[in-house]
């Protein structure tokens, strides 16, 4: 049975709005009201943490493919590509629990005045070697505070249609206020409003449709084509904690 969610083939969440380009703040559906939460950017060292580790993953890669090998033993699983999602909304009917927490491959979103360019970068590029393509994803972490968006992440719903629904997305369409961490040192943590988008929804915006096209292309830039694009995730940065361990560490205090 096709669940309330959606609509002939598409899904349309509710709860959350993206906000108007250039807006500070995003409108959701929380805690029983709708209300408006002001938008925070990354401090400097979420910026300097994020874009050494990706570099040090494609120096990995540059690594394994001049020796040949592409030997996923040499990679780290920490770091921030792969985000940890904590979520709550009704239990999915194999489950007595709301409480869900998945990893989930995040990354940065290019501004709205950059979103074409970037585009327009990687369906140019797409069938390039796999040594220009980690070039291109490295000048683009190079000069991240330039490209990206520094109030709100990107991933995507990989395994939610129809007849099948991840628990993330079942909490997401009830609830779209979740807290995003990452397993490394230093470490964040994010509290975030999520907003749900599904390529084939007809009335999408200009910006949701070039957001959505950007995090698919940009995933099978990396991973290779995919036969289909999937709903995309848009995490707007509500509250920013630094939760890194050690004396010098934020033991997880709110800093912006």
């Amino acid at each position: 049975m096709v669940s309330k969610y959606w609509q002939d083939t598409y899904c349309v969440q509710k709860v959350a709005k993206t906000p108007v380009v250039g807006s500070s703040s995003v409108e959701a559906f929380a805690d029983g009201n709708w209300s408006s939460f002001p938008l925070v950017g990354f401090p400097e060292a979420f910026w300097e943490w994020n874009r050494a580790r990706r570099g040090e993953y494609i120096s990995i890669f540059r690594e394994m493919l001049s020796k040949g090998s592409m030997d996923s033993r040499k990679l780290d699983l920490a770091g921030p590509h792969n985000a940890m999602v904590a979520t709550c909304g009704s239990p999915r009917d194999d489950s007595r629990f709301a409480l869900n927490n998945a990893v989930k491959g995040m990354g940065f979103l290019p501004k709205a005045e950059r979103l074409d360019d970037i585009i327009h970068t990687l369906q140019s590029n797409m069938d390039a070697s796999t040594a220009r393509r980690l070039d291109i994803l490295q000048e683009f972490y190079d000069n991240a505070e330039e490209i990206y968006a520094a109030d709100r992440l990107g991933s995507l719903e990989l395994y939610s249609e129809p007849l099948h629904e991840s628990q993330t997305f079942i909490n997401q369409m009830q609830n779209p206020a979740c807290a995003v961490v990452w397993l490394d040192v230093p470490t964040f943590k994010i509290k975030s409003i999520v907003r749900l988008l599904d390529p084939q929804d007809p009335n999408l915006t200009d910006y949701e449709r070039s957001v959505t096209q950007y995090i698919n292309l940009i995933h099978s830039f990396f991973h290779g084509k995919f036969p289909k694009d999937f709903i995309t995730s848009l995490y707007f940065n509500v509250e920013i904690y630094d939760s890194s361990p050690g004396q010098s560490g934020g033991k997880g205090m709110r800093i912006i």
